[in-house]
């Protein structure tokens, strides 16, 4: 498959010997996240955004597993050096403090693991004083101990905000604020507090600025005259700098410079959920790099192939054994996959690849005026397109598949367009037809239907 010239080509999807897959996965497989009947081949050609499945039809994948792999399929940087590797067994080791080496100096190694991992990303939160991580095997967990460290150094009150998405594990299930699904019927950690997320003009001045003595909601809430929580009582504030499951919405500019009002006031502990928005997929190393706004702990996954907790040594809890988990940093292929994937970002300046693609992305579906979307956002190659209904949007989710092109839904009536952090110029021409082209072809539906 060669990258510059390779076309998605569909016959059917689903096809045949896709339809016996999931139909042969359902009969064991609980019930989960459904999203659509796409069955990967792993086997078969794949590389950038271009994969094939086990019908041979070629797709482009705009999701980049919900931002999990995000320089695509089989990138050199991560393919090459893992083939270079001599698989053993165990793969994966027991815990934080159970070492394991990738042979030579920690300095030098060949094949980096977990120690290295850590120490780039102790490099990449330096402006932020941070110089501990704690390694994990998921989101969740890094989210789950991320609150862990800060409910331990005091407090038993936290703040969340509408729409927010942190995880599902029971103590992250409790920040969530995005759609009911995620947390009904489950015990909660009490003392949750919801806040507004404003992300335009108008939700900022409405829903978050107010009359009384601090200026905004959350102020005057931890007002010492007038405010209804002792701050003192404050063991976090939970924010993504970018919300994906919600909707992704970006935060107003004078919210968060409102919040680090607040936290240097009351000496607030800052949570940047950087599981999805993190890792380069904004145009910054870190979504929250965008704004006004000092985190204490940073949480990262997903691109970064492990979960991970960066924060300070005086954030951290000095007692051993507070933390542990028998695989946490334990896995040693993902490990070296993190390091190859920092490395790939710094190296081949992606950073700079995803700003500009995401303004060609943003231009053309801006400037297409498209029946039945009212609007595009995000940062960087995390975009996402809202449409005047839930039902448009998965009528688009579909038609763009059947055209080749994988999509995903978020928040009520929008979609949203991942492509790996490489992508290039012809790709995101490429996917944005296909996109248009499948939202043009709802639209004649709709039409014929009606």
């Amino acid at each position: 498959m060669d990258r510059d010239t390779v076309e998605p080509q569909v016959d059917t999807v689903p096809g045949e010997r896709a339809k016996r897959w999931v139909e042969h996965h359902h009969r064991f497989a609980a019930p989960s996240t459904y999203v659509y009947e796409f069955v990967w081949d792993t086997q078969a050609d794949a590389i950038g955004p271009f994969c094939t499945d086990v019908d041979g039809n070629v797709l482009m994948d705009f999701t980049s597993h919900v931002a999990a792999a995000p320089l695509g399929y089989n990138n050199p940087a991560v393919r090459d050096r893992l083939a270079e590797f001599d698989v053993v067994d165990p793969l994966k080791i027991a815990g934080q403090d159970f070492y394991v080496s990738g042979g030579s100096t920690p300095e030098d190694t060949e094949f980096p693991g977990p120690t290295q991992l850590m120490e780039r990303l102790v490099d990449l939160t330096s402006e932020y004083d941070m110089d501990r991580v704690f390694l994990s095997n998921s989101g969740a967990e890094a989210v789950e101990n991320a609150i862990k460290i800060c409910y331990a150094r005091g407090g038993h009150r936290a703040f969340t905000f509408d729409g927010a998405f942190h995880g599902r594990t029971l103590g992250a299930l409790s920040l969530n604020r995005s759609k009911a699904v995620h947390r009904t019927g489950y015990p909660e950690v009490p003392g949750v507090v919801a806040l507004p997320y404003p992300s335009t003009d108008e939700a900022y001045e409405t829903k978050w600025r107010t009359d009384g003595p601090g200026g905004n909601v959350l102020a005057d809430k931890l007002d010492p005259e007038r405010g209804v929580i002792d701050p003192d009582e404050v063991a976090f504030v939970i924010l993504e700098p970018l919300q994906g499951e919600g909707g992704y919405r970006v935060p107003h500019p004078e919210f968060a410079r409102d919040l680090e009002a607040a936290r240097e006031r009351f000496d607030l502990k800052v949570i940047a959920d950087e599981i999805q928005s993190g890792l380069g997929r904004t145009g910054e190393m870190w979504g929250v790099d965008h704004l006004d706004l000092t985190p204490d702990v940073i949480t990262s996954a997903k691109g970064l192939r492990v979960g991970a907790t960066i924060s300070r040594s005086d954030v951290f809890p000095e007692e051993t054994g507070r933390l542990s988990s028998t695989w946490g940093a334990g896995d040693v292929i993902a490990s070296l996959q993190g390091v190859l994937t920092i490395d790939a970002i710094r190296e081949q300046n992606l950073l700079a690849n995803v700003r500009e693609r995401g303004e060609q992305f943003r231009a053309i579906l801006e400037e297409s005026d498209a029946e039945g979307m009212i609007d595009v956002r995000g940062r960087g190659l995390m975009l996402a397109v809202e449409f005047d209904t839930k039902a448009r949007r998965e009528a688009v989710v579909k038609a763009a598949m059947e055209r080749g092109l994988l999509t995903l839904g978020c928040g009520h009536k929008t979609l949203r367009l991942l492509p790996p952090l490489d992508v290039t110029e012809r790709e995101i021409d490429l996917g944005a037809g296909l996109f248009l082209d499948a939202v043009e072809d709802v639209a004649e539906e709709m039409t014929t239907t009606v």
